[in-house]
C-alpha cells in the first residue's frame, strides 16, 4: 500500500490544536491512513463524475456529485458552511421574525482551528490527486484541504474522547477486515480482552497517550459504515503493521 502523503508530523500538529495528549507513533500513522482513504474516496468518485462530461480535470461541482452520489463521503462538514462550493445545500437560517440570519463572516482567528489550518494539507492533497492521475481547479483543491482538515481534527477530537472515556473498554472492540471478504462473526471475550490490552499498554499509566486502537474507534464513529469505513480500517491496520516491519 502507498504511504499516506499526510506526514505523522501534520497529524501530530493537528492533534495538539485539540489535545494535550501525547500521540503514539501507531496513533499517528492510523490517523494519517484513515484520512488518505478518505480523501481517495472522494476524488475518486468526482474523478468518476467529471468523466461523464470528459473532462480530466476537476472541478467543484464533481465533488458535490461525488457527495451527493455516495452518502459515506459526507464528511468534513464542518466546512461546508465556509465553502462557497456548498452554499445552498446546508440551509438558510432565520430568526424568530422570519429574517434570513446571514453567513457569519470570515476573519482572522488567533485560536487553531480546522478551517484556519487547512492550507497545511495542501502539499498532501495535490500529491494525491497526482497518484490518482487527477489534476483539479484551485477552489477545488481548497476545499480538498478543508475536507481533510476538518475531518482530522474531528477524529483527533474522538480519539481523545475514546481515551478519556476507557478507550475501548467503553466504545467496544474494533473489527478490521480486507476489502472484500467477508465480515468475522462477534469477538469472543477473549479477543474483547486482548484488544483492550493493546489500547492499554499502548498508553502511559497515567492514560495520556492516544494509540492506535484509540484513532481506530474514533474512525468507527466518525464514519457511520459502509464499506469506507471497512476499508478505511484494514488500510490503517496495514499501515501500522508495515511501519512496524519497517522500523
Amino acid at each position: 500500500m502507498d504511504v499516506s502523503p499526510f506526514k505523522p508530523s501534520l497529524v501530530k500538529a493537528v492533534f495538539r490544536d485539540v489535545t494535550p495528549m501525547h500521540v503514539s507513533r501507531s496513533a499517528a500513522w492510523a490517523a494519517a491512513s484513515v484520512t488518505r482513504t478518505v480523501l481517495t474516496e472522494i476524488i475518486d468518485g468526482a474523478r468518476r463524475a467529471a468523466a461523464e462530461d470528459a473532462r480530466k480535470k476537476l472541478i467543484p461541482g464533481d465533488l458535490l456529485s461525488a457527495i451527493e452520489r455516495n452518502v459515506e463521503l459526507e464528511v468534513g462538514d464542518k466546512w461546508y458552511d465556509h465553502s462557497p462550493t456548498f452554499q445552498g445545500l446546508t440551509g438558510v437560517l432565520y430568526d424568530a421574525e422570519g429574517v434570513i440570519v446571514p453567513s457569519r463572516k470570515r476573519g482572522r482567528s488567533r485560536k487553531p482551528s480546522a478551517v484556519v489550518g487547512a492550507h497545511r494539507f495542501e502539499a498532501g492533497v495535490k500529491k494525491l490527486l497526482r497518484s490518482r492521475g487527477a489534476t483539479a481547479v484551485p477552489v477545488m483543491v481548497r476545499d480538498l484541504d478543508g475536507i481533510a482538515s476538518v475531518f482530522l481534527t474531528d477524529l483527533a477530537r474522538d480519539a481523545a474522547r475514546v481515551v478519556r472515556e476507557g478507550g475501548v473498554r467503553r466504545f467496544g472492540t474494533v473489527t478490521l477486515v480486507m476489502s472484500g471478504e467477508p465480515a468475522p462473526p462477534p469477538s469472543p471475550k477473549d479477543s474483547f480482552r486482548a484488544a483492550s490490552a493493546r489500547a492499554a499498554s499502548a498508553r502511559r499509566e497515567d492514560g495520556r497517550t492516544i494509540g492506535r486502537d484509540d484513532v481506530l474507534a474514533a474512525t468507527t464513529i466518525q464514519l457511520f459504515g459502509g464499506s469506507l469505513r471497512q476499508r478505511a480500517l484494514a488500510e490503517a491496520r496495514e499501515a501500522t503493521q508495515s511501519q512496524r516491519r519497517s522500523r
